[in-house]
């Protein structure tokens, strides 16, 4: 589509001086120091809530399991998240409404509903599994009884959704993707075979077998997961709507090159940072775990205690403190992400933004699907098996979804001149491609 808004108004960082003013080059660095950090949002908290301590435990069973010969799946799912993490945060700008929201106002009510059934029940399982984790690894730090630091996590996460102010909640999201850096410390105490791990990533090993089919339909599942969809279009029409400068780019198109670009290096950085945070977690699983020949590892909570005889106290310290970081990173996007399904499906208010009374039913979701975690850790319910069965629901689910959001993202009707196209249009249907095949394999690997 030809822009006739080029030039300065663009790229206000080129902006001529003025006598005294700052010389070019420096206004330049200026801006670039401050206001790309800035720009990150959405999608840099979504990428790094995908390293939640469900995902971590996917990640430390790949590495312990098969070793270094699995990191090169981290290169194929990351063009695959870009590409659909940047038409979800499309589509949320362009309508001002996230995918449940334009789901509800242009296709039937009863898939829709299907759909938010679905990614309610799952997400609750994750937040569920999250918890264990987290009170897990806490219990491995300080001692003390798992189910108490299951309901201190789940409450501290659902009281600062409801009750802190939105830009300093979104702020203290962002901070805590710094807590995913304790794996690159893990990596850095671990002995690593470097030629074999540069191999792993960059030549795939490929193995007909149940497992590692099995490994492979996980780290699909765990990395391209419904709730982030969700949550980054959510997000995207949340800052649109508090922001009194901005308003849905079908109604204000001179802002839609600006906002395109600021959406694709966020999702660029976000999933970037989520593939090496995995791949750190695999290699070092793979160097300590796998090269020990413990291949029996179940949760991320397990890989931590395992790596203690192997690499130190520190690893397991690092690693330990990391689940608790990144599960209050993910449980927040998790049950935000059912609240804003739920709530844009039902056409009510909805917004951390908003005040608790402004949106009752809103955070009401958010806070029964916390709830209904905490208490999964209270019946007699496998946490593994749960977390597995989240794994097939996510699976399953993301298909839909994302054939929905492919549709969403080429209707005129929706997008307007804004429909997406081109490259990043075929690699949103190759990312869904690939979802669909890893539930086939998962489908053939039950019938086998």
């Amino acid at each position: 589509m030809k822009n006739n808004a080029k030039g300065d108004a663009e790229h206000p960082d080129f902006i001529t001086p003025a006598s005294g003013d700052v010389p070019k080059v420096q206004r330049f660095e200026s801006f670039r120091l401050r206001g790309f950090f800035k720009t990150l949002g959405p999608g840099l908290i979504t990428g790094a809530s995908d390293d939640d301590p469900s995902g971590i435990g996917t990640y430390s069973q790949a590495g312990a399991q098969l070793g270094y010969g699995i990191s090169w799946t981290m290169l194929l799912t990351f063009p695959l998240m870009v590409a659909i993490q940047e038409i979800s945060g499309r589509v949320g700008r362009v309508t001002g409404h996230g995918i449940a929201g334009n789901v509800c106002r242009h296709y039937s009510g009863k898939l829709l509903a299907a759909i938010v059934v679905l990614l309610f029940t799952a997400n609750t399982i994750n937040i569920a599994a999250d918890l264990a984790a987290m009170a897990d690894a806490t219990k491995l730090l300080i001692g003390g009884h798992p189910l108490l630091y299951v309901v201190a996590f789940g409450a501290i996460s659902v009281l600062a959704q409801i009750f802190f102010d939105y830009k300093r909640y979104v702020a203290v999201l962002k901070w805590l993707t710094l807590c995913l850096f304790a794996y690159v410390g893990a990596l850095a105490v671990a002995k690593v075979d470097w030629p074999q791990a540069a191999a792993g990533v960059l030549i795939p090993q490929l193995t007909w077998s149940s497992a590692y089919l099995t490994t492979i339909v996980a780290i699909l599942g765990t990395t391209i997961s419904p709730y982030l969809f969700f949550w980054q279009a959510s997000q995207e029409a949340e800052d649109e709507r508090i922001d009194p400068h901005k308003k849905p780019l079908t109604k204000s198109p001179q802002d839609a090159p600006r906002e395109f670009q600021r959406i694709r290096a966020d999702t660029i950085v976000g999933m970037a940072f989520s593939n090496l945070i995995a791949l750190a977690i695999i290699i070092t699983a793979a160097a300590t775990l796998h090269a020990s020949g413990r291949t029996d590892i179940e949760t991320s909570a397990q890989a931590a205690e395992a790596l203690k005889p192997i690499a130190g106290p520190f690893a397991e310290w690092i690693f330990a403190l990391g689940i608790v970081g990144t599960g209050l990173l993910a449980i927040p996007v998790l049950a935000g992400s059912a609240a804003y399904a739920v709530g844009e499906g039902r056409r009510w208010p909805v917004g951390l933004a908003r005040k608790p009374k402004q949106a009752v039913a809103f955070y009401s979701v958010l806070a029964l699907s916390a709830v209904l975690g905490i208490a999964i850790n209270f019946a007699p319910i496998n946490p593994i098996s749960a977390l597995y069965w989240s794994a097939v629901i996510n699976g399953v689910l993301a298909v839909p979804v994302m054939v929905l959001l492919m549709l969403i993202a080429r209707r005129r009707d929706v997008m307007h001149r804004f429909t997406v196209r081109g490259p990043l249009y075929w690699l949103g249907w190759l990312s869904t491609a690939a979802m669909g095949l890893s539930v086939v394999a998962m489908a053939v690997g039950y019938l086998v």
